[in-house]
Protein backbone atom coordinates (compact mmCIF):
# COMPACT_ATOMS: atom_id res chain seq x y z
CA UNK A 1 0.00 0.00 0.00
CA UNK A 2 1.47 3.36 -0.70
CA UNK A 3 2.40 5.54 1.98
CA UNK A 4 1.08 9.55 1.99
CA UNK A 5 2.78 12.05 2.58
CA UNK A 6 1.17 16.40 2.74
CA UNK A 7 2.80 19.45 2.68
CA UNK A 8 1.11 22.54 3.71
CA UNK A 9 3.83 24.79 1.65
CA UNK A 10 2.02 26.62 -0.47
CA UNK A 11 3.85 26.89 -4.10
CA UNK A 12 3.10 29.13 -6.65
CA UNK A 13 3.77 27.28 -9.75
CA UNK A 14 3.50 23.94 -9.77
CA UNK A 15 4.86 22.38 -13.22
CA UNK A 16 4.38 18.70 -14.81
CA UNK A 17 6.79 17.80 -17.39
CA UNK A 18 10.95 17.84 -16.94
CA UNK A 19 11.57 18.34 -20.64
CA UNK A 20 13.03 21.86 -22.02
CA UNK A 21 10.19 23.46 -21.72
CA UNK A 22 8.91 22.48 -18.31
CA UNK A 23 12.53 23.01 -16.70
CA UNK A 24 12.71 26.70 -18.70
CA UNK A 25 9.59 27.78 -17.07
CA UNK A 26 10.63 26.68 -13.71
CA UNK A 27 14.52 28.28 -14.19
CA UNK A 28 12.58 31.62 -15.68
CA UNK A 29 9.89 31.58 -12.55
CA UNK A 30 12.21 30.64 -9.88
CA UNK A 31 14.90 33.85 -11.23
CA UNK A 32 11.50 36.21 -10.90
CA UNK A 33 11.13 35.10 -7.20
CA UNK A 34 8.44 32.25 -7.42
CA UNK A 35 8.35 29.30 -5.09
CA UNK A 36 8.10 26.52 -8.19
CA UNK A 37 7.76 22.79 -7.84
CA UNK A 38 8.68 20.48 -11.54
CA UNK A 39 7.49 16.32 -11.74
CA UNK A 40 8.72 14.63 -13.99
CA UNK A 41 7.65 11.24 -14.71
CA UNK A 42 11.19 9.90 -15.91
CA UNK A 43 14.44 11.04 -15.98
CA UNK A 44 14.84 14.85 -17.30
CA UNK A 45 14.85 15.28 -20.81
CA UNK A 46 13.68 11.32 -21.33
CA UNK A 47 11.52 11.84 -23.75
CA UNK A 48 11.63 14.48 -26.46
CA UNK A 49 13.89 16.65 -25.73
CA UNK A 50 16.83 14.62 -25.53
CA UNK A 51 15.67 12.78 -28.84
CA UNK A 52 15.88 16.21 -31.57
CA UNK A 53 18.63 17.18 -34.61
CA UNK A 54 19.94 18.70 -31.69
CA UNK A 55 20.07 21.84 -33.54
CA UNK A 56 18.97 25.40 -32.49
CA UNK A 57 18.02 26.42 -36.32
CA UNK A 58 15.53 29.11 -37.95
CA UNK A 59 13.87 26.63 -39.43
CA UNK A 60 14.73 27.64 -43.14
CA UNK A 61 12.18 25.21 -44.47
CA UNK A 62 9.50 27.01 -42.23
CA UNK A 63 9.49 29.41 -44.64
CA UNK A 64 7.87 27.34 -47.22
CA UNK A 65 4.79 27.32 -44.91
CA UNK A 66 4.78 31.25 -43.92
CA UNK A 67 6.17 30.46 -40.67
CA UNK A 68 7.83 33.90 -40.48
CA UNK A 69 6.57 34.69 -36.88
CA UNK A 70 8.16 31.47 -35.72
CA UNK A 71 11.18 31.27 -37.78
CA UNK A 72 11.68 35.61 -36.73
CA UNK A 73 11.79 34.50 -33.33
CA UNK A 74 14.43 31.41 -33.94
CA UNK A 75 16.76 33.04 -35.48
CA UNK A 76 16.74 35.91 -32.77
CA UNK A 77 17.57 33.30 -30.47
CA UNK A 78 20.36 31.56 -31.63
CA UNK A 79 22.86 34.11 -30.37
CA UNK A 80 20.86 34.70 -27.35
CA UNK A 81 21.22 30.84 -26.73
CA UNK A 82 24.98 31.14 -27.79
CA UNK A 83 26.40 33.44 -25.43
CA UNK A 84 23.98 31.86 -22.63
CA UNK A 85 25.75 28.29 -22.74
CA UNK A 86 28.95 28.59 -25.05
CA UNK A 87 29.87 25.53 -24.03
CA UNK A 88 26.90 23.56 -24.99
CA UNK A 89 25.56 25.55 -28.79
CA UNK A 90 28.60 25.86 -30.96
CA UNK A 91 28.07 28.22 -34.48
CA UNK A 92 27.72 25.74 -37.50
CA UNK A 93 28.05 26.19 -40.99
CA UNK A 94 25.39 24.21 -43.27
CA UNK A 95 25.79 22.97 -47.04
CA UNK A 96 22.79 23.36 -49.14
CA UNK A 97 23.42 21.61 -52.53
CA UNK A 98 21.64 22.84 -55.27
CA UNK A 99 19.58 19.68 -56.55
CA UNK A 100 18.63 20.01 -60.27
CA UNK A 101 14.66 19.22 -60.56
CA UNK A 102 13.84 20.59 -56.57
CA UNK A 103 13.43 23.84 -55.36
CA UNK A 104 14.90 26.07 -57.75
CA UNK A 105 18.04 28.08 -56.94
CA UNK A 106 16.54 31.61 -57.05
CA UNK A 107 14.01 30.31 -54.62
CA UNK A 108 17.10 28.58 -52.46
CA UNK A 109 18.62 32.06 -53.00
CA UNK A 110 15.16 34.12 -51.78
CA UNK A 111 15.00 31.82 -48.40
CA UNK A 112 18.51 31.96 -47.76
CA UNK A 113 18.47 36.40 -47.89
CA UNK A 114 15.18 36.09 -45.85
CA UNK A 115 17.41 33.67 -43.03
CA UNK A 116 20.13 36.17 -43.06
CA UNK A 117 18.20 39.28 -42.54
CA UNK A 118 14.80 38.22 -40.33
CA UNK A 119 16.47 37.87 -37.26
CA UNK A 120 19.01 40.37 -35.87
CA UNK A 121 21.83 37.79 -36.99
CA UNK A 122 25.01 39.72 -35.54
CA UNK A 123 27.76 37.23 -34.57
CA UNK A 124 27.16 33.79 -37.27
CA UNK A 125 28.50 34.92 -40.50
CA UNK A 126 26.06 35.28 -43.45
CA UNK A 127 25.16 33.06 -46.35
CA UNK A 128 27.82 32.31 -49.74
CA UNK A 129 27.12 30.68 -52.67
CA UNK A 130 29.18 27.44 -53.17
CA UNK A 131 31.21 25.87 -56.28
CA UNK A 132 30.74 22.08 -55.18
CA UNK A 133 33.52 21.26 -57.54
CA UNK A 134 36.44 23.37 -55.70
CA UNK A 135 35.13 23.72 -52.21
CA UNK A 136 36.17 21.01 -49.86
CA UNK A 137 32.60 20.74 -48.82
CA UNK A 138 31.85 19.03 -52.78
CA UNK A 139 34.43 16.62 -51.65
CA UNK A 140 32.54 13.95 -50.34
CA UNK A 141 29.14 14.57 -52.49
CA UNK A 142 28.11 13.12 -55.72
CA UNK A 143 29.80 14.51 -58.57
CA UNK A 144 26.34 15.63 -59.94
CA UNK A 145 25.94 18.70 -57.30
CA UNK A 146 28.45 21.33 -58.54
CA UNK A 147 26.61 23.92 -56.55
CA UNK A 148 25.14 24.91 -53.04
CA UNK A 149 24.99 27.54 -50.76
CA UNK A 150 26.38 27.77 -47.07
CA UNK A 151 24.59 29.70 -44.36
CA UNK A 152 24.62 29.38 -40.30
CA UNK A 153 22.66 27.88 -37.77
CA UNK A 154 24.15 26.37 -34.35
CA UNK A 155 24.48 22.59 -32.68
CA UNK A 156 23.37 22.45 -29.24
CA UNK A 157 23.53 18.77 -26.28
CA UNK A 158 19.64 18.84 -26.05
CA UNK A 159 19.44 16.67 -23.14
CA UNK A 160 22.33 18.63 -21.38
CA UNK A 161 20.84 21.73 -22.09
CA UNK A 162 17.73 20.83 -20.59
CA UNK A 163 19.35 19.95 -17.28
CA UNK A 164 20.96 23.32 -16.72
CA UNK A 165 17.62 24.67 -16.69
CA UNK A 166 16.59 22.63 -14.23
CA UNK A 167 19.97 22.83 -11.98
CA UNK A 168 19.62 26.80 -12.19
CA UNK A 169 16.08 26.85 -10.92
CA UNK A 170 17.20 24.50 -8.49
CA UNK A 171 19.81 26.91 -7.53
CA UNK A 172 17.41 29.67 -7.35
CA UNK A 173 15.19 27.79 -5.09
CA UNK A 174 12.64 25.50 -7.31
CA UNK A 175 11.96 21.72 -6.11
CA UNK A 176 12.95 19.17 -9.15
CA UNK A 177 11.49 16.05 -8.42
CA UNK A 178 12.49 13.28 -10.92
CA UNK A 179 10.75 9.86 -12.15
CA UNK A 180 7.64 11.12 -10.01
CA UNK A 181 4.51 10.77 -11.42
CA UNK A 182 1.17 13.57 -11.50
CA UNK A 183 -1.40 11.46 -10.60
CA UNK A 184 -4.58 13.66 -9.59
CA UNK A 185 -4.76 17.57 -9.92
CA UNK A 186 -7.55 19.66 -8.20
CA UNK A 187 -8.94 22.93 -8.02
CA UNK A 188 -10.33 22.86 -4.05
CA UNK A 189 -10.44 25.48 -2.10
CA UNK A 190 -8.77 28.44 -4.47
CA UNK A 191 -5.63 26.64 -4.74
CA UNK A 192 -4.44 23.47 -6.74
CA UNK A 193 -4.38 20.14 -5.07
CA UNK A 194 -1.81 18.34 -7.17
CA UNK A 195 -0.99 13.95 -5.93
CA UNK A 196 2.60 13.86 -6.93
CA UNK A 197 3.76 9.59 -6.76
CA UNK A 198 7.17 8.40 -6.61
CA UNK A 199 7.47 6.12 -9.75
CA UNK A 200 10.00 3.94 -7.21
CA UNK A 201 8.87 3.47 -3.70
CA UNK A 202 4.61 4.16 -4.92
CA UNK A 203 4.65 6.75 -2.40
CA UNK A 204 2.35 9.78 -2.96
CA UNK A 205 2.89 13.15 -1.57
CA UNK A 206 0.50 15.95 -2.15
CA UNK A 207 1.58 19.64 -3.47
CA UNK A 208 -0.52 22.84 -2.89
CA UNK A 209 -0.20 25.40 -6.09
CA UNK A 210 -1.71 28.05 -7.08
CA UNK A 211 -1.01 27.73 -10.41
CA UNK A 212 -0.29 24.63 -12.54
CA UNK A 213 1.43 24.25 -15.57
CA UNK A 214 0.98 21.07 -17.98
CA UNK A 215 4.40 20.89 -19.79
CA UNK A 216 4.27 17.18 -20.03
CA UNK A 217 5.00 17.41 -23.88
CA UNK A 218 3.79 13.97 -26.00
CA UNK A 219 2.21 13.02 -22.36
CA UNK A 220 0.30 16.74 -22.54
CA UNK A 221 -3.50 15.45 -23.28
CA UNK A 222 -2.54 11.86 -21.46
CA UNK A 223 -2.28 14.21 -18.16
CA UNK A 224 -5.16 16.62 -18.52
CA UNK A 225 -6.94 13.00 -18.73
CA UNK A 226 -5.37 10.95 -15.98
CA UNK A 227 -6.47 14.53 -13.72
CA UNK A 228 -9.81 14.28 -15.34
CA UNK A 229 -9.04 17.86 -16.60
CA UNK A 230 -10.23 17.31 -20.08
CA UNK A 231 -12.41 14.34 -21.82
CA UNK A 232 -10.85 11.70 -22.69
CA UNK A 233 -10.50 11.77 -26.36
CA UNK A 234 -9.69 15.06 -27.29
CA UNK A 235 -6.75 15.68 -29.38
CA UNK A 236 -4.95 18.74 -28.51
CA UNK A 237 -1.58 17.71 -29.82
CA UNK A 238 -0.72 15.91 -33.38
CA UNK A 239 1.84 13.35 -32.44
CA UNK A 240 5.18 13.06 -35.07
CA UNK A 241 7.79 10.68 -34.64
CA UNK A 242 10.98 12.28 -35.28
CA UNK A 243 13.91 9.40 -36.05
CA UNK A 244 17.83 9.83 -36.52
CA UNK A 245 20.53 7.55 -37.32
CA UNK A 246 24.03 7.69 -35.81
CA UNK A 247 26.99 6.38 -38.59
CA UNK A 248 30.95 6.51 -38.09
CA UNK A 249 32.17 10.17 -39.45
CA UNK A 250 31.62 10.34 -43.22
CA UNK A 251 33.52 13.31 -44.20
CA UNK A 252 36.33 15.25 -42.25
CA UNK A 253 35.34 18.53 -42.75
CA UNK A 254 33.14 20.32 -39.90
CA UNK A 255 30.36 21.44 -41.76
CA UNK A 256 26.99 19.81 -41.91
CA UNK A 257 24.76 19.44 -44.70
CA UNK A 258 21.19 20.15 -45.52
CA UNK A 259 19.25 17.66 -48.34
CA UNK A 260 16.00 17.77 -49.98
CA UNK A 261 14.50 14.96 -50.94
CA UNK A 262 11.63 15.13 -53.21
CA UNK A 263 9.04 13.98 -51.32
CA UNK A 264 9.53 17.46 -50.15
CA UNK A 265 11.32 16.96 -46.97
CA UNK A 266 14.37 17.26 -45.83
CA UNK A 267 17.31 15.44 -43.73
CA UNK A 268 20.39 17.10 -42.14
CA UNK A 269 24.14 14.97 -42.06
CA UNK A 270 25.75 16.45 -39.22
CA UNK A 271 29.65 15.93 -37.35
CA UNK A 272 28.56 14.36 -33.98
CA UNK A 273 30.43 13.59 -30.92
CA UNK A 274 33.69 13.87 -32.71
CA UNK A 275 33.78 10.92 -34.64
CA UNK A 276 30.60 10.41 -35.87
CA UNK A 277 27.97 11.43 -38.64
CA UNK A 278 24.27 11.85 -37.35
CA UNK A 279 21.88 11.73 -39.93
CA UNK A 280 18.01 12.91 -39.62
CA UNK A 281 14.96 13.28 -39.48
CA UNK A 282 11.43 12.03 -40.26
CA UNK A 283 8.23 12.93 -40.28
CA UNK A 284 5.81 10.38 -39.40
CA UNK A 285 2.98 10.34 -37.52
CA UNK A 286 3.47 8.43 -34.30
CA UNK A 287 0.13 6.14 -33.28
CA UNK A 288 1.21 4.03 -30.86
CA UNK A 289 3.11 4.01 -27.38
CA UNK A 290 4.78 6.58 -25.81
CA UNK A 291 6.79 4.77 -23.61
CA UNK A 292 9.45 2.92 -26.13
CA UNK A 293 9.44 5.06 -28.79
CA UNK A 294 11.66 3.20 -31.33
CA UNK A 295 12.97 3.85 -35.11
CA UNK A 296 11.80 1.74 -37.64
CA UNK A 297 13.09 -0.29 -40.69
CA UNK A 298 11.38 1.69 -43.05
CA UNK A 299 13.00 4.89 -41.73
CA UNK A 300 16.34 3.74 -41.56
CA UNK A 301 15.93 2.81 -44.48
CA UNK A 302 14.50 5.67 -45.71
CA UNK A 303 17.82 8.07 -44.07
CA UNK A 304 20.70 5.74 -45.85
CA UNK A 305 18.69 5.67 -48.90
CA UNK A 306 18.08 9.92 -48.76
CA UNK A 307 21.89 10.32 -47.61
CA UNK A 308 23.49 8.24 -50.26
CA UNK A 309 21.64 10.22 -53.29
CA UNK A 310 24.16 13.00 -52.13
CA UNK A 311 27.34 11.10 -50.66
CA UNK A 312 29.79 9.66 -52.95
CA UNK A 313 30.15 6.17 -50.59
CA UNK A 314 26.90 5.12 -50.33
CA UNK A 315 25.07 4.63 -46.38
CA UNK A 316 24.55 1.23 -45.78
CA UNK A 317 21.83 -0.16 -42.46
CA UNK A 318 24.56 -2.10 -41.45
CA UNK A 319 27.02 1.05 -40.65
CA UNK A 320 24.18 2.42 -38.06
CA UNK A 321 25.93 2.24 -34.72
CA UNK A 322 23.41 4.05 -32.99
CA UNK A 323 19.80 5.34 -33.83
CA UNK A 324 17.25 7.28 -31.20
CA UNK A 325 13.35 8.57 -32.08
CA UNK A 326 11.41 11.08 -30.50
CA UNK A 327 7.61 12.27 -30.51
CA UNK A 328 7.12 15.85 -31.33
CA UNK A 329 3.81 17.00 -29.84
CA UNK A 330 3.26 19.21 -32.54
CA UNK A 331 -0.06 21.48 -32.06
CA UNK A 332 -2.68 19.86 -34.01
CA UNK A 333 -3.85 22.49 -36.62
CA UNK A 334 -5.48 19.78 -39.27
CA UNK A 335 -2.16 19.97 -41.66
CA UNK A 336 -2.74 17.27 -44.13
CA UNK A 337 0.80 15.51 -43.82
CA UNK A 338 3.06 15.43 -40.71
CA UNK A 339 5.47 17.76 -42.44
CA UNK A 340 3.35 20.82 -42.59
CA UNK A 341 1.93 20.99 -39.40
CA UNK A 342 2.95 24.28 -37.62
CA UNK A 343 6.20 23.68 -35.42
CA UNK A 344 5.21 26.96 -33.52
CA UNK A 345 3.47 26.76 -29.58
CA UNK A 346 0.27 27.12 -28.55
CA UNK A 347 -0.26 28.38 -25.03
CA UNK A 348 -3.99 28.17 -23.52
CA UNK A 349 -4.36 29.18 -19.79
CA UNK A 350 -7.93 28.05 -18.70
CA UNK A 351 -9.67 29.61 -14.87
CA UNK A 352 -12.80 28.34 -14.15
CA UNK A 353 -12.90 30.36 -10.63
CA UNK A 354 -10.97 33.46 -11.23
CA UNK A 355 -7.64 32.24 -8.82
CA UNK A 356 -6.36 29.12 -10.24
CA UNK A 357 -5.17 28.70 -13.19
CA UNK A 358 -3.89 25.87 -15.75
CA UNK A 359 -1.36 26.73 -18.77
CA UNK A 360 -1.31 24.06 -21.28
CA UNK A 361 1.67 24.03 -23.43
CA UNK A 362 1.22 22.42 -26.84
CA UNK A 363 4.06 22.05 -29.43
CA UNK A 364 7.28 24.36 -29.25
CA UNK A 365 11.03 23.44 -30.04
CA UNK A 366 14.14 23.47 -28.48
CA UNK A 367 15.46 26.80 -30.30
CA UNK A 368 12.36 29.12 -28.94
CA UNK A 369 12.19 27.20 -24.78
CA UNK A 370 13.16 30.62 -23.62
CA UNK A 371 10.92 32.65 -25.14
CA UNK A 372 7.70 30.59 -24.61
CA UNK A 373 9.20 30.32 -21.12
CA UNK A 374 8.79 34.11 -20.76
CA UNK A 375 5.38 34.12 -22.75
CA UNK A 376 4.32 31.95 -20.28
CA UNK A 377 5.52 33.93 -17.43
CA UNK A 378 3.61 36.62 -19.18
CA UNK A 379 -0.04 35.03 -19.12
CA UNK A 380 0.58 34.34 -15.75
CA UNK A 381 1.67 37.93 -14.16
CA UNK A 382 -2.19 38.54 -13.71
CA UNK A 383 -1.91 35.61 -11.03
CA UNK A 384 1.42 36.58 -9.17
CA UNK A 385 1.96 40.04 -9.02
CA UNK A 386 4.67 39.97 -6.97
CA UNK A 387 6.83 38.25 -9.82
CA UNK A 388 9.59 39.96 -10.78
CA UNK A 389 10.91 41.26 -14.29
CA UNK A 390 12.29 38.96 -17.39
CA UNK A 391 15.63 38.24 -16.83
CA UNK A 392 16.52 35.48 -19.04
CA UNK A 393 18.26 36.84 -22.34
CA UNK A 394 21.27 37.83 -21.17
CA UNK A 395 21.73 35.42 -18.05
CA UNK A 396 24.55 32.43 -18.78
CA UNK A 397 23.30 28.77 -17.75
CA UNK A 398 25.81 26.81 -15.16
CA UNK A 399 28.83 26.35 -16.77
CA UNK A 400 28.74 28.94 -19.17
CA UNK A 401 30.35 32.19 -17.69
CA UNK A 402 32.57 32.94 -20.58
CA UNK A 403 32.28 34.14 -23.79
CA UNK A 404 31.38 32.67 -27.31
CA UNK A 405 35.16 33.31 -28.03
CA UNK A 406 36.84 31.75 -25.59
CA UNK A 407 35.85 27.98 -25.95
CA UNK A 408 39.35 26.88 -27.29
CA UNK A 409 41.07 28.84 -24.72
CA UNK A 410 39.06 27.25 -21.66
CA UNK A 411 39.68 23.97 -23.19
CA UNK A 412 43.38 24.60 -23.44
CA UNK A 413 43.27 26.17 -20.17
CA UNK A 414 41.79 22.71 -18.32
CA UNK A 415 44.55 20.69 -19.98
CA UNK A 416 47.29 23.13 -18.64
CA UNK A 417 45.53 22.84 -15.21
CA UNK A 418 45.08 18.91 -15.30
CA UNK A 419 47.94 17.38 -17.09
CA UNK A 420 46.71 14.23 -17.47
CA UNK A 421 43.67 15.13 -19.69
CA UNK A 422 44.38 14.75 -23.37
CA UNK A 423 42.73 17.08 -25.97
CA UNK A 424 39.84 14.77 -26.59
CA UNK A 425 38.70 13.88 -23.01
CA UNK A 426 39.23 17.93 -22.66
CA UNK A 427 36.60 18.93 -25.36
CA UNK A 428 34.93 16.08 -24.34
CA UNK A 429 34.58 17.84 -20.02
CA UNK A 430 34.46 21.51 -21.84
CA UNK A 431 31.63 20.65 -23.97
CA UNK A 432 29.47 18.95 -21.04
CA UNK A 433 30.44 21.21 -18.09
CA UNK A 434 31.80 24.69 -19.29
CA UNK A 435 33.30 26.28 -16.71
CA UNK A 436 31.80 23.45 -14.10
CA UNK A 437 34.56 21.41 -15.05
CA UNK A 438 37.29 22.61 -12.69
CA UNK A 439 34.92 21.95 -9.89
CA UNK A 440 34.59 17.91 -11.32
CA UNK A 441 38.34 17.00 -11.43
CA UNK A 442 38.29 19.21 -8.28
CA UNK A 443 42.08 17.83 -6.50
CA UNK A 444 42.96 15.40 -9.38
CA UNK A 445 46.41 15.29 -9.94
CA UNK A 446 46.61 12.18 -12.10
CA UNK A 447 44.24 9.92 -13.89
CA UNK A 448 44.18 7.16 -10.95
CA UNK A 449 42.70 9.87 -8.86
CA UNK A 450 39.70 10.09 -10.68
CA UNK A 451 38.34 6.32 -9.68
CA UNK A 452 37.37 3.85 -12.26
CA UNK A 453 37.57 4.52 -15.58
CA UNK A 454 34.48 2.96 -17.61
CA UNK A 455 35.60 3.44 -21.15
CA UNK A 456 35.38 6.83 -23.15
CA UNK A 457 37.21 8.87 -20.36
CA UNK A 458 33.89 8.18 -18.12
CA UNK A 459 35.11 7.69 -14.20
CA UNK A 460 34.05 7.25 -11.10
CA UNK A 461 34.60 10.57 -10.20
CA UNK A 462 32.09 11.89 -12.75
CA UNK A 463 29.85 9.94 -11.70
CA UNK A 464 29.43 10.79 -8.35
CA UNK A 465 29.58 14.70 -9.46
CA UNK A 466 26.81 13.55 -11.71
CA UNK A 467 24.55 11.79 -8.76
CA UNK A 468 25.20 14.59 -6.04
CA UNK A 469 24.51 17.27 -8.74
CA UNK A 470 22.07 16.46 -11.76
CA UNK A 471 19.52 14.15 -10.32
CA UNK A 472 20.98 10.81 -11.38
CA UNK A 473 18.98 7.84 -10.65
CA UNK A 474 19.58 4.92 -13.11
CA UNK A 475 23.50 4.19 -15.56
CA UNK A 476 21.38 5.38 -19.09
CA UNK A 477 20.58 8.77 -17.31
CA UNK A 478 25.15 9.07 -17.95
CA UNK A 479 25.37 7.18 -20.66
CA UNK A 480 22.67 8.56 -23.44
CA UNK A 481 21.65 12.07 -21.64
CA UNK A 482 23.98 13.33 -19.02
CA UNK A 483 26.45 12.56 -21.88
CA UNK A 484 26.75 10.21 -24.88
CA UNK A 485 29.73 8.32 -23.71
CA UNK A 486 27.35 5.17 -24.09
CA UNK A 487 28.05 6.17 -28.19
CA UNK A 488 31.93 6.21 -27.41
CA UNK A 489 31.96 2.51 -25.37
CA UNK A 490 31.06 -1.08 -26.36
CA UNK A 491 28.12 -3.13 -25.30
CA UNK A 492 30.66 -4.83 -22.67
CA UNK A 493 31.64 -1.59 -21.60
CA UNK A 494 28.20 -0.49 -21.17
CA UNK A 495 26.72 -3.53 -19.56
CA UNK A 496 30.22 -3.60 -16.92
CA UNK A 497 29.18 -0.22 -16.28
CA UNK A 498 25.01 -0.55 -15.42
CA UNK A 499 26.47 -3.69 -13.24
CA UNK A 500 28.70 -1.58 -11.06
CA UNK A 501 26.28 1.48 -10.98
CA UNK A 502 23.52 -0.79 -9.78
CA UNK A 503 25.48 -2.22 -7.05
CA UNK A 504 26.91 0.71 -6.14
CA UNK A 505 24.24 3.39 -6.12
CA UNK A 506 20.86 1.37 -5.42
CA UNK A 507 17.45 3.17 -6.03
CA UNK A 508 19.29 6.72 -5.41
CA UNK A 509 17.46 9.57 -5.16
CA UNK A 510 19.89 12.17 -6.20
CA UNK A 511 20.55 15.34 -4.51
CA UNK A 512 20.85 18.69 -5.52
CA UNK A 513 23.08 20.89 -3.76
CA UNK A 514 21.46 24.53 -3.54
Amino acid sequence: MASHQHTDTIHDLMIIGGGINGCGIARDAAGRGLSVMLAEQGDLAQGTSSASTKLIHGGLRYLEYYEFRLVREALSEREVLWRNAPHLIRPLRFVLPYHKGLRPAWLLRLGLFLYDHLGGRRLLPATRTLNLRTDPAGGPLNADFSKGFEYSDCQVDDARLVVLNALDAAKRGAGILTRTRCTRARRENGLWQVALTDQDNGQTRSIQARMLVNAAGPWVDQVLETTQLQPSGNSNVRLVRGSHIVVPKIYEHERAYIFQNPDGRIIFAIPYEQAFTLIGTTDQDHTGTLDTVMISKAEIQYLCESASTYFKAPVQTGAVVWSYSGVRPLYNDGASAAQEATRDYVLKVTDEDGKTPLLNIFGGKITTYRRLAEDALHRLTAYAPHAGPAWTTQAALPGGEFSVQELDTRTGQLQQDYPFVDAPWATSLIRRYGLRAWELLGDAKKSEDMGRLFGAGLSEREVAFLVQQEWVRQADDILWRRSKLGLHMSAAQRDAFRDWFTACYPARRAKVAV
